[in-house]
């Protein structure tokens, strides 16, 4: 019997460069996550503009500046981060504090310590945490991990009975897994709110205004694909809780590794040069390139399930983006698949294509919706569709 036909991929070295292995039809396609390599592409044409230089005598000390809130945040960084949300549109910067932290994973710890540490003795109860189902699956286990006595996950803001005492509702928008924008739905008078805007970035979505609100996280994960620099940033209006935060990140972490916040400057320079140069092709445009990449899956997806018998996508209304001056789709990170009837657990049927994604009880929701990563290399994705394709051929003749 013939071998089938392999795929080649590539995986880190000991010396940082790609080598190459190989991706079988029989392998399992990891589309539980959202390690976003699908960017790989972009910054691997930049060639050496992103490289930096760092001697064995820089960022030794603990500290970038003494005088700023969060002490650890290179002042470089905290520009770049001010042009990128200034070139892009996407969230107001002016009169805030930058929190910088390791990813926004630490950042929202942080924050949760920061908005019910009490003044003095320990709180009556742990303060609920909720988000709107379907949530992002990682906020249960995050809130839940220490055992805290100050918070507790109080799961879906939409059946949270809010009874006039504190809260913290968690709003994910574009929401992780289903893509739609969303806004707080609880709003009690003692509730705090974190926005989470991991993907409120050009390449997925419109950018329909500057958000502009109390506390807003970001990651430089998910807007230009560099997750292993563990590099996130909180915008915060309040002094108190920036500066509760910081002490959260200090104690946990002595602060973000500097080497990172270097290499983030350099990226975000990089980027925010090829948004402002008109005179560059289209290609050094990283979110030009990037939509249109997303873009080319998304459709490539759609077609995949159009007469599928297997699974449905929801579809999402057009909108104005104020950063391509445009009319322009929404197009997630993540396809939140529907399986239709007669399909019980999504998850699991796609288990039987030997495709790992994340079941909908993670989310909160029905263990007939699916999450799959659209963000992986172009062999994974493409195994992924050919995958589909094959299955929704499979059930229509009979198999």
């Amino acid at each position: 019997m013939v071998g089938a036909p392999l795929n080649k991929t590539s995986l880190p070295s000991a010396n940082g460069t790609r080598t190459t292995t190989t991706l079988s039809s029989n392998s399992v396609l990891a589309l539980n996550t959202g390690d976003p390599t699908v960017f790989e592409p972009f910054w691997q044409k930049m060639g050496d503009k992103c490289d930096v230089l760092i001697r064995g005598s820089d960022l030794m000390s603990y500290y970038s500046d003494k005088n700023n809130v969060c002490w650890f945040l290179e002042p470089e960084l905290g520009d770049a981060i001010k042009r990128l949300h200034g070139v892009v549109g996407n969230a107001v910067t002016d009169d805030r504090h930058i929190v910088l932290g390791t990813g926004s994973t630490q950042l929202f710890q942080a924050l949760l310590y920061a908005l019910t540490a009490p003044a003095a003795s320990e709180p009556d109860e742990p303060v609920s945490v909720v988000s709107s189902a379907p949530y992002y699956s990682l906020y249960p286990e995050m809130i839940e991990i220490l055992h805290s006595g100050l918070y507790k996950w109080a799961g879906d803001a939409y059946t949270f009975n809010e009874d006039g005492g504190p809260y913290i509702e968690v709003v994910n928008s574009p929401n992780n897994p289903d893509g739609t924008h969303r806004e707080a739905v609880v709003n009690g008078d003692k509730g705090k709110v974190i926005y989470d805007f991991a993907y409120y970035w050009p390449q997925y979505t419109a950018i329909t205004s500057a958000a502009d609100h109390d506390i807003m996280l970001f990651t430089l994960s998910k807007c230009t694909g560099h997750a292993g620099s563990r590099i996130g940033w909180a915008l915060v209006k309040d002094k108190d809780i920036a500066e509760k935060m910081t002490d959260y990140i200090a104690i946990s972490s002595i602060g973000v590794s500097k080497e990172s916040q270097v290499r983030a400057v350099k990226v975000i320079g990089v980027l925010c040069d090829g948004c402002e140069n008109d005179g560059l092709v289209e290609s050094e445009n990283f979110f030009e390139f990037s939509r249109n990449l997303m873009a080319k899956r998304w459709q490539k997806l759609r077609e995949a399930l159009k007469h599928s018998e297997c699974f449905t996508l929801s579809k999402h209304p057009r909108q104005h983006c104020l950063f391509t001056g445009e009319f322009t789709k929404t197009l997630p990170a993540f396809a939140w698949l529907k399986s239709k009837e007669g399909i019980e657990d999504c998850n699991e049927f796609l288990r039987g294509l030997k495709i790992a994604g994340r079941g909908g009880k993670a989310f909160g929701v029905d263990p007939i919706f699916a999450r799959v990563s659209m963000l992986s290399r172009e062999d994974e994705f493409n195994q992924f569709i050919e995958r589909l394709v094959v299955a929704t051929k499979g059930i229509s003749n009979g198999h």
